[in-house]
Protein backbone atom coordinates (compact mmCIF):
# COMPACT_ATOMS: atom_id res chain seq x y z
CA UNK A 1 0.00 0.00 0.00
CA UNK A 2 2.90 2.34 0.86
CA UNK A 3 4.64 1.74 -2.14
CA UNK A 4 1.42 3.40 -4.36
CA UNK A 5 1.66 6.88 -2.39
CA UNK A 6 2.97 9.52 -5.10
CA UNK A 7 5.72 11.45 -3.74
CA UNK A 8 5.12 14.87 -3.26
CA UNK A 9 6.67 17.51 -5.14
CA UNK A 10 7.76 21.50 -3.92
CA UNK A 11 6.71 24.39 -5.40
CA UNK A 12 9.84 26.13 -6.93
CA UNK A 13 8.36 29.52 -7.09
CA UNK A 14 8.55 30.09 -3.69
CA UNK A 15 11.06 27.19 -3.09
CA UNK A 16 14.64 29.02 -1.87
CA UNK A 17 17.43 26.64 -0.42
CA UNK A 18 19.51 28.45 2.19
CA UNK A 19 21.45 27.76 4.60
CA UNK A 20 20.07 28.32 7.94
CA UNK A 21 23.28 28.96 10.13
CA UNK A 22 23.66 31.79 7.81
CA UNK A 23 22.21 35.10 8.74
CA UNK A 24 23.04 36.15 5.38
CA UNK A 25 22.05 33.68 3.90
CA UNK A 26 18.48 34.12 5.53
CA UNK A 27 18.31 37.48 4.06
CA UNK A 28 19.64 36.39 0.45
CA UNK A 29 16.66 33.95 0.48
CA UNK A 30 14.02 36.89 1.50
CA UNK A 31 15.67 38.98 -1.20
CA UNK A 32 14.83 36.01 -4.00
CA UNK A 33 11.15 36.81 -2.58
CA UNK A 34 11.14 40.25 -4.06
CA UNK A 35 10.46 39.38 -7.93
CA UNK A 36 6.99 38.13 -6.50
CA UNK A 37 6.30 40.72 -3.81
CA UNK A 38 6.38 43.27 -6.97
CA UNK A 39 4.17 41.21 -8.61
CA UNK A 40 1.70 41.68 -6.14
CA UNK A 41 2.85 45.51 -5.97
CA UNK A 42 1.67 45.54 -9.85
CA UNK A 43 -1.39 43.75 -9.20
CA UNK A 44 -2.45 45.67 -6.66
CA UNK A 45 -1.62 49.66 -8.13
CA UNK A 46 -3.65 48.17 -11.66
CA UNK A 47 -6.15 47.37 -9.61
CA UNK A 48 -6.56 50.52 -7.53
CA UNK A 49 -5.38 53.03 -9.50
CA UNK A 50 -6.23 51.46 -13.18
CA UNK A 51 -3.10 53.41 -14.53
CA UNK A 52 -2.30 53.20 -18.52
CA UNK A 53 1.59 53.83 -17.15
CA UNK A 54 1.70 50.82 -14.58
CA UNK A 55 -0.38 48.50 -17.02
CA UNK A 56 2.77 49.29 -19.97
CA UNK A 57 5.47 48.67 -17.30
CA UNK A 58 3.47 45.29 -16.41
CA UNK A 59 3.01 44.31 -19.35
CA UNK A 60 6.68 45.13 -20.36
CA UNK A 61 7.50 43.35 -17.51
CA UNK A 62 5.76 40.15 -18.66
CA UNK A 63 8.11 40.40 -22.31
CA UNK A 64 11.00 40.48 -20.33
CA UNK A 65 10.61 37.20 -19.01
CA UNK A 66 9.64 35.93 -21.98
CA UNK A 67 12.57 36.98 -23.23
CA UNK A 68 14.10 35.27 -20.20
CA UNK A 69 12.31 31.99 -20.63
CA UNK A 70 13.38 32.07 -24.56
CA UNK A 71 17.43 33.11 -23.94
CA UNK A 72 17.37 30.26 -21.14
CA UNK A 73 16.24 27.65 -23.74
CA UNK A 74 18.45 29.38 -26.68
CA UNK A 75 21.89 29.00 -24.57
CA UNK A 76 21.32 26.13 -22.56
CA UNK A 77 23.80 26.10 -19.66
CA UNK A 78 23.01 24.67 -16.50
CA UNK A 79 23.43 26.23 -13.18
CA UNK A 80 25.98 25.49 -10.79
CA UNK A 81 26.89 22.30 -9.88
CA UNK A 82 26.26 22.60 -5.66
CA UNK A 83 21.94 24.07 -6.51
CA UNK A 84 21.92 20.62 -8.54
CA UNK A 85 22.80 18.73 -5.97
CA UNK A 86 19.87 20.24 -3.95
CA UNK A 87 17.40 19.51 -6.51
CA UNK A 88 17.60 22.71 -8.40
CA UNK A 89 15.90 22.76 -11.55
CA UNK A 90 16.24 24.67 -15.30
CA UNK A 91 19.03 26.43 -16.97
CA UNK A 92 21.19 28.97 -15.52
CA UNK A 93 21.62 31.78 -18.38
CA UNK A 94 20.74 34.19 -17.89
CA UNK A 95 19.52 34.65 -14.36
CA UNK A 96 15.66 35.54 -14.33
CA UNK A 97 15.97 37.06 -11.27
CA UNK A 98 18.67 39.45 -12.06
CA UNK A 99 16.67 39.64 -15.28
CA UNK A 100 13.72 40.75 -13.51
CA UNK A 101 14.70 43.11 -11.28
CA UNK A 102 17.06 45.30 -13.40
CA UNK A 103 13.44 45.90 -15.59
CA UNK A 104 12.03 47.14 -13.01
CA UNK A 105 14.09 49.43 -11.46
CA UNK A 106 15.63 50.74 -14.74
CA UNK A 107 12.39 50.96 -15.74
CA UNK A 108 11.36 52.71 -12.73
CA UNK A 109 14.09 55.01 -13.02
CA UNK A 110 13.63 56.22 -16.67
CA UNK A 111 9.53 56.97 -15.65
CA UNK A 112 10.50 58.67 -12.72
CA UNK A 113 13.61 60.40 -14.39
CA UNK A 114 12.80 61.10 -17.91
CA UNK A 115 8.64 60.84 -18.16
CA UNK A 116 7.23 61.98 -14.98
CA UNK A 117 6.56 65.46 -14.99
CA UNK A 118 4.34 67.11 -12.43
CA UNK A 119 4.94 70.78 -13.30
CA UNK A 120 1.28 70.89 -15.01
CA UNK A 121 -0.50 69.80 -11.62
CA UNK A 122 1.76 71.67 -9.96
CA UNK A 123 0.79 75.00 -11.28
CA UNK A 124 -2.97 74.19 -10.95
CA UNK A 125 -2.19 73.34 -7.25
CA UNK A 126 -0.99 76.77 -6.40
CA UNK A 127 -3.87 78.18 -8.71
CA UNK A 128 -6.35 76.48 -5.97
CA UNK A 129 -4.54 78.12 -3.17
CA UNK A 130 -4.83 81.52 -4.64
CA UNK A 131 -8.45 81.01 -5.51
CA UNK A 132 -9.18 79.41 -1.71
CA UNK A 133 -7.07 82.82 -0.40
CA UNK A 134 -9.31 85.42 -2.17
CA UNK A 135 -12.76 83.02 -1.08
CA UNK A 136 -11.65 83.37 2.53
CA UNK A 137 -10.77 87.53 2.25
CA UNK A 138 -14.12 88.51 0.44
CA UNK A 139 -16.06 86.10 3.10
CA UNK A 140 -14.15 88.21 5.64
CA UNK A 141 -15.15 91.64 4.51
CA UNK A 142 -18.40 90.25 3.74
CA UNK A 143 -19.24 88.82 7.30
CA UNK A 144 -17.10 91.54 9.33
CA UNK A 145 -19.59 92.93 11.88
CA UNK A 146 -22.44 90.62 10.95
CA UNK A 147 -21.98 88.53 13.66
CA UNK A 148 -21.32 85.06 11.47
CA UNK A 149 -18.01 84.28 12.74
CA UNK A 150 -18.50 80.88 13.36
CA UNK A 151 -18.57 80.28 9.28
CA UNK A 152 -15.68 82.78 8.88
CA UNK A 153 -13.91 80.68 11.12
CA UNK A 154 -14.27 77.56 9.49
CA UNK A 155 -13.01 78.97 5.96
CA UNK A 156 -10.44 80.39 7.84
CA UNK A 157 -9.38 76.68 9.48
CA UNK A 158 -10.04 75.50 6.07
CA UNK A 159 -7.80 77.57 4.06
CA UNK A 160 -4.96 76.74 6.60
CA UNK A 161 -5.25 72.99 6.48
CA UNK A 162 -4.87 73.51 2.82
CA UNK A 163 -1.94 75.45 2.96
CA UNK A 164 -0.96 73.08 5.81
CA UNK A 165 -0.74 69.61 3.69
CA UNK A 166 0.36 71.79 0.39
CA UNK A 167 3.84 70.36 -0.50
CA UNK A 168 5.85 71.51 -4.01
CA UNK A 169 5.62 68.20 -6.09
CA UNK A 170 8.52 65.60 -6.16
CA UNK A 171 11.81 67.32 -7.61
CA UNK A 172 14.15 65.32 -9.67
CA UNK A 173 16.58 64.89 -6.56
CA UNK A 174 13.59 63.24 -4.75
CA UNK A 175 13.19 61.62 -7.86
CA UNK A 176 17.27 60.59 -8.29
CA UNK A 177 17.40 58.95 -4.77
CA UNK A 178 13.73 56.73 -5.44
CA UNK A 179 15.57 55.31 -8.68
CA UNK A 180 19.07 54.80 -6.83
CA UNK A 181 17.06 53.22 -4.19
CA UNK A 182 15.49 51.13 -6.80
CA UNK A 183 18.65 50.36 -7.97
CA UNK A 184 20.50 49.25 -4.80
CA UNK A 185 17.55 46.69 -4.34
CA UNK A 186 17.63 45.19 -7.94
CA UNK A 187 21.38 45.20 -7.10
CA UNK A 188 21.12 43.53 -3.87
CA UNK A 189 18.38 40.91 -5.28
CA UNK A 190 21.13 39.94 -7.88
CA UNK A 191 23.82 39.76 -5.70
CA UNK A 192 22.22 37.27 -3.54
CA UNK A 193 21.60 34.74 -6.54
CA UNK A 194 25.27 34.15 -6.45
CA UNK A 195 25.48 33.58 -2.60
CA UNK A 196 22.99 31.44 -2.52
CA UNK A 197 24.65 29.45 -5.23
CA UNK A 198 21.93 29.41 -7.67
CA UNK A 199 23.88 31.41 -10.40
CA UNK A 200 27.54 31.83 -11.78
CA UNK A 201 28.59 35.73 -11.75
CA UNK A 202 28.60 35.50 -15.56
CA UNK A 203 25.03 34.34 -15.42
CA UNK A 204 24.14 37.16 -13.31
CA UNK A 205 25.70 40.28 -15.19
CA UNK A 206 23.72 38.82 -18.66
CA UNK A 207 20.74 38.83 -16.66
CA UNK A 208 20.90 42.28 -15.40
CA UNK A 209 22.16 43.38 -19.15
CA UNK A 210 19.48 41.63 -20.39
CA UNK A 211 16.37 43.15 -17.93
CA UNK A 212 18.20 46.86 -18.92
CA UNK A 213 17.97 46.22 -22.56
CA UNK A 214 15.10 45.36 -22.13
CA UNK A 215 13.50 48.23 -19.74
CA UNK A 216 15.29 50.38 -22.24
CA UNK A 217 13.61 49.03 -25.37
CA UNK A 218 10.24 48.81 -24.01
CA UNK A 219 10.62 52.65 -22.95
CA UNK A 220 11.49 53.70 -26.53
CA UNK A 221 8.39 51.15 -27.24
CA UNK A 222 5.85 53.30 -25.01
CA UNK A 223 7.20 56.54 -26.23
CA UNK A 224 6.11 55.91 -29.79
CA UNK A 225 2.91 55.09 -28.53
CA UNK A 226 2.09 57.95 -26.56
CA UNK A 227 3.97 60.11 -29.27
CA UNK A 228 2.02 59.03 -32.35
CA UNK A 229 -1.59 58.94 -30.36
CA UNK A 230 -2.11 55.36 -30.51
CA UNK A 231 -2.18 55.19 -26.52
CA UNK A 232 -4.96 57.94 -26.31
CA UNK A 233 -6.73 56.07 -29.39
CA UNK A 234 -6.43 52.88 -27.11
CA UNK A 235 -7.82 54.73 -23.98
CA UNK A 236 -10.73 55.92 -25.98
CA UNK A 237 -12.16 52.14 -26.64
CA UNK A 238 -15.66 51.27 -25.05
CA UNK A 239 -13.90 48.26 -23.39
CA UNK A 240 -10.82 50.68 -22.01
CA UNK A 241 -13.47 53.33 -20.70
CA UNK A 242 -15.69 50.28 -18.83
CA UNK A 243 -12.64 49.39 -16.82
CA UNK A 244 -11.57 52.82 -15.99
CA UNK A 245 -8.30 52.99 -17.07
CA UNK A 246 -6.56 56.54 -17.58
CA UNK A 247 -3.62 57.87 -17.69
CA UNK A 248 -2.66 60.60 -15.02
CA UNK A 249 0.30 59.19 -13.31
CA UNK A 250 2.65 60.92 -15.90
CA UNK A 251 1.81 64.49 -14.69
CA UNK A 252 0.20 63.77 -11.07
CA UNK A 253 2.54 64.27 -8.23
CA UNK A 254 2.45 60.39 -6.71
CA UNK A 255 2.18 61.76 -3.07
CA UNK A 256 -0.45 63.74 -3.72
CA UNK A 257 -2.52 61.41 -5.80
CA UNK A 258 -5.54 62.10 -4.56
CA UNK A 259 -5.05 64.06 -1.83
CA UNK A 260 -6.65 67.46 -2.86
CA UNK A 261 -10.46 65.53 -3.37
CA UNK A 262 -10.15 63.86 0.53
CA UNK A 263 -8.98 67.41 1.46
CA UNK A 264 -12.24 69.01 -0.43
CA UNK A 265 -14.63 66.33 1.03
CA UNK A 266 -12.83 66.38 5.13
CA UNK A 267 -13.97 70.38 4.43
CA UNK A 268 -16.98 70.05 2.96
CA UNK A 269 -17.82 67.68 6.08
CA UNK A 270 -16.58 70.30 8.82
CA UNK A 271 -18.53 72.84 7.35
CA UNK A 272 -21.57 70.96 7.43
CA UNK A 273 -20.75 70.37 10.76
CA UNK A 274 -20.83 73.54 11.80
CA UNK A 275 -23.39 75.07 10.29
CA UNK A 276 -25.56 72.28 11.93
CA UNK A 277 -23.97 73.41 15.34
CA UNK A 278 -24.96 76.98 14.61
CA UNK A 279 -28.19 76.22 13.91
Amino acid sequence: MADNVTPLASLSLTHVYYNPDDPISLLCAWLALVPQALCVVYATLIWSTREAEVILMFAGQLACEAANFALKRLIKEERPARIHSTGGKGYGMPSSHAQFVSFWAVALGLFLLARHTPREQQQQQKQKQREKKKQVTNVKTTTNGSGNGSLFKTLTDSATDLERYAHEPWSFAHRFVASLGALVLAGAVAWSRTYLGYHTEKQVLVGCGAGTLCAVAWFVVTHVVRQSGLLGQILDFPVVRWFRVRDLVVEEDLPQAGWEKWEEQRVARREVEERKKAL
